[in-house]
């Protein structure tokens, strides 16, 4: 019985032996080379989700399998309309050798020496001499190797690299369908070995293509322990596009309100601004460029559309681009002047329009240029600011208070390997203001083409200059000296209107008036104040609205607060007794009496003396 027992034990430790080895059989990590692979990759806009705080690079781990986590919490995320391209690099081979004296088994990939092969190392900057090994024409590399290689050509020169490798994989890669709503995208029936994928068409929203990769296919699961033939990888793309403001500045040299450096782009630029007629007003437009990392998200035009309204006439031929590696403007990479052939300057009279578009040459550089950057990686002038400044002038046939003269630019740009342009809008507004001064006789008998106005602008100092023209006056400068000043005298209705003022603080000065009637006394003090009044739909600046007082007393402008209206009225002076007639004889006797009766007073004063 006992000897029962021990057989029995003997064949079920037996049977429970051989049962581990065939589960180690089954779970032996060999590769099947009669299965067929497949690739799937999901994109999502990753800094999105990291600016909304749902994402952390550093949790993720690569796995190449399917992640619900990852799947669930960037589905919403999802970008549309990717392409990748894959190519066929290398065969996956078992190598066998001695090294330092012990058997070696390990992986390699082997390149053979056709015209593709030969062009994806070279873009990496790999040799023969870099090859763990060379037989038959075929050189073998590791992965070690392969992805140091990739890894540092990127980091010397990410978008020479990437343009080398899109390149390559056009020559005989194949185009994988866009990604769907859910950013998903697949190849199967893959033939096993070592792919290139590299992005190679974004939509408009893409600003950085990812980094090319190589991906095995089969390849080893995380924990080592099995070959998968069925490849997720979720590459991560950087989302944004460029962005576009233009402001506006009264031009320091017609004021003194501005006193900053010009190379302080701050230096009172804003959305709006307030301009006499005959004002230099400045303009800049800046606009910070996308990622440009390879020729799949670099730029194909790049203009400019710049209109302004009626009243605002360009200073043609003056236009500047700067670029800077910051989006303060401080660290300045370089200039183009009109004479540069980086871009070309259009002016269109009839539409009051100029169109500032980049040449191929200036792309080019923009795209490509390999000394913007002051650290290791030259990456064109990708996510560098440029800055258009130009000038105009404030004309008289501006429009005046709250319709104000609003100026409009418009980005146009295109994506290399995209059918479709993209546009940016933006706006900034200049206002201007008059005044009408209705010149009155209290006793209604005065001749008003006798008065004279001279009118100060206390706030700069100067005095206005401006030009008549069917009865209205338009500023058009100012100056310092008061025999250049204009002098204003009434129409024939009475009116003095000048127009073309900025919100400031003036002086009214009458200098002369009618032949019997009384100056002012003083200088009128009239003050044109603005404040906020709604929001552009299209700049999202505050609009202003204009208010005003008369020597502080506050008055209703007029025209939709455009028009500060007041009256001047002088008063006749005072009536000095008429000489003639009975008027004289009385003067007259008065006069004779008073002479004798001094005469009398020095006689008998003298007659006095005498007797003493």
């Amino acid at each position: 019985m006992k000897k029962i027992h021990r057989v029995f034990a003997m064949l079920m430790a037996a049977i429970m032996a051989l049962s581990l080895v065939t589960t180690a059989f089954a779970a032996e990590p060999t590769i099947d080379p009669a299965k067929k692979a497949s690739l799937s990759i999901y994109k999502y806009d990753i800094t999105k989700a990291s600016e909304d705080g749902v994402w952390d690079a550093e949790s993720y781990v690569s796995t190449g399998l399917h992640d619900n986590a990852v799947v669930d919490k960037l589905s919403k995320y999802a970008i549309q309309g990717v392409e990748f391209t894959y190519l066929r690099v290398a065969d996956i081979a078992m190598n066998n050798e001695v090294m330092d004296g012990q058997r070696t088994v390990s992986v390699l990939y082997g390149f053979d020496n056709s015209e593709r092969s030969n062009a994806v190392l070279s873009a990496i900057g790999l040799t023969a001499s870099d090859a763990h090994k060379t037989e038959g024409g075929v050189n073998y590399y590791t992965s070690d190797t392969l992805n140091n290689k990739l890894a540092a050509a990127l980091a010397a020169n990410a978008t020479s690299a990437k343009n080398a490798l899109e390149t390559a994989v056009k020559n005989g890669g194949v185009v994988m369908t866009e990604t769907d709503a859910t950013g998903h995208t697949s190849a199967s029936n893959m033939e096993q070995g070592l792919y290139l994928v590299v992005e190679t068409r974004v939509p408009e929203m893409v600003t950085s293509t990812c980094n090319p990769f190589f991906v095995s296919l089969p390849m080893t699961t995380i924990d080592g322990s099995e070959w998968t033939y069925d490849i997720v990888i979720y590459p991560k793309n950087q989302t944004g596009n460029p962005d576009l403001e233009k402001t506006v500045r009264e031009s320091k040299n017609s004021t003194g309100k501005h006193n900053g450096s010009l190379t302080d782009i701050t230096d009172g630029f804003e959305h709006t601004a307030t301009a006499s007629v005959g004002d230099t007003v400045d303009y800049q437009i800046i606009s910070t460029l996308p990622t440009i990392t390879s020729k799949a998200s670099s730029l194909s035009e790049y203009t400019y559309v710049d209109t302004m309204s009626k009243g605002i006439c360009y200073n043609k031929n003056d236009v500047v681009i700067e670029f800077f590696r910051d989006s303060a403007c401080t660290d300045k990479i370089t200039t183009w002047g009109e004479d540069s052939g980086k871009f070309t300057t259009v002016y269109d009279d009839t539409q009051n329009s100029m169109t500032i578009k980049m040449t191929e040459s200036g792309l080019s550089e923009i795209n490509e240029s390999e000394s913007v950057y002051t650290d290791s990686v030259k990456r064109g002038y990708s996510d560098c600011t440029m800055r258009i400044t130009y000038a105009a002038t404030l004309t008289a046939d501006a429009q005046m208070g709250d319709k104000d003269n609003p100026n409009e630019v418009v980005l146009t740009w295109k994506r290399t390997n995209t059918t479709y342009y993209d546009t940016l809008k933006d706006c900034c507004h200049v206002y201007t203001y008059g005044i009408d001064v209705l010149k009155q006789f209290s006793d209604g008998k005065g001749n008003i083409q006798n008065v004279k106005f001279l009118l100060h602008n206390d706030t700069d100092n100067c005095y206005i200059i401006a030009d008549l023209k069917d009865g209205v006056y338009y500023a058009k400068g100012i100056t310092s000296k008061k025999s250049n000043a204009t002098t204003f005298i009434p129409n024939s209705s009475g009116h003095i209107i000048v127009k073309g003022l900025e919100d400031d603080t003036y002086s009214l000065i009458e200098v002369a008036t009618d032949k019997g009637y009384i100056l002012l006394a003083d200088a009128i003090e009239l003050v044109i104040k603005t404040g906020e009044s709604g929001t552009c739909e299209q700049c999202a600046t505050k609009l202003l609205t204009a208010s005003a007082t008369v020597n502080g007393k506050d008055v209703t402008m007029t025209d939709g607060n455009a028009i500060v209206p007041l009256t001047v009225l002088n008063n006749p002076g005072f009536n000095l007794p008429k000489t003639g007639g009975r008027g004289v004889w009385m003067y007259t006797v008065g006069g004779v009496l008073l002479l004798s009766a001094a005469a009398f007073i020095v006689v008998k004063s003298r007659k006095h003396k005498s007797e003493q």
